[in-house]
């Protein structure tokens, strides 16, 4: 179903957003990539809000989980 395959690559985005750790990076290394980070944020940013009001668009709250 494509409802579940999309499910599975929004969660492994998450997985990958999750292995990231700029303040691991080498400061040369932070400030030669910059631009294309902050183009990518940006994007993602977008996307997000993209998904996130289509969902309110049908009248849905996103909600963070609560924790058990």
């Amino acid at each position: 179903m494509r409802t579940n395959d999309e499910m599975a690559r929004l969660q492994a985005a998450v997985r990958a957003l999750g292995d990231v750790d700029v303040s691991a990076w080498p400061e040369a290394t932070l400030k030669e990539q910059l631009g294309e980070l902050s183009a990518t944020l940006v994007t993602l940013d977008a996307l997000l809000t993209r998904v996130a009001e289509g969902v309110r668009g049908r009248g849905l709250r996103v909600e963070e989980p609560v924790s058990a």
